[in-house]
């Protein structure tokens, strides 16, 4: 099954290299990837569909330059497409009445970004929640980490206060799905 992201993602992820790393840290993750990857990256629109391996390239690129000074990169990145781009875009979505209004909407934040697949509450409790991933067929342990830096940001944006966000199923280790408990205030 082929995977696609929205041009949105790979934009949203070099704006937080370049504000939270500098220009030429940028140009040196750019400049490590192969030719054809890096042009796409570039030309890429906000609403173009890219391959999702393509995201997985940059993403892999930034983390083999700044991961180790900085591990929490990919959390953040999350996070910051969230308060930027999907503000932007999106508002009308991320801010609710509370994170579960946000949660149980017909509409699917995750279904803007990438496809197939979606991001389904499992479990709703008032102040707390559990997220599987379902028919998103390609896993990777940055991935996560971005859902769950981007999930937080969520929740914030949705009312939620001092949430906190953790990967407690993955795929990657074995499990038969990935899942994100989820809690606010």
């Amino acid at each position: 099954m082929t995977t696609f992201a929205k041009g949105s993602t790979a934009r949203g992820t070099l704006e937080f290299v370049r504000s939270a790393h500098g220009e030429e840290v940028l140009k040196r993750i750019l400049a490590d990837m192969p030719v054809t990857t890096r042009t796409q990256i570039e030309r890429c629109a906000p609403t173009d569909e890219i391959p999702f391996e393509i995201l997985l390239e940059l993403w892999h690129s930034i983390d083999r330059h700044i991961g180790s000074i900085d591990p929490g990169w990919v959390e953040r990145a999350g996070g910051h497409a969230i308060q930027n781009t999907g503000i932007r875009l999106y508002s009308g979505i991320l801010r609710k009445s509370s994170p579960m209004e946000f949660l149980t909407q017909n509409i699917s934040l995750f279904r803007l970004y990438y496809r197939p697949g979606n991001m389904e509450v499992v479990e709703e409790h008032e102040e707390y929640a559990v997220l599987r991933l379902v028919g998103f067929g390609h896993a990777d342990p940055l991935f996560c980490r971005r859902q769950t830096g981007g999930l937080r940001s969520a929740l914030t944006e949705s009312g939620g206060h001092e949430p906190e966000t953790s990967h407690v199923r993955c795929v990657t280790e074995g499990d038969a799905f990935c899942e994100w408990e989820a809690r606010w205030r």
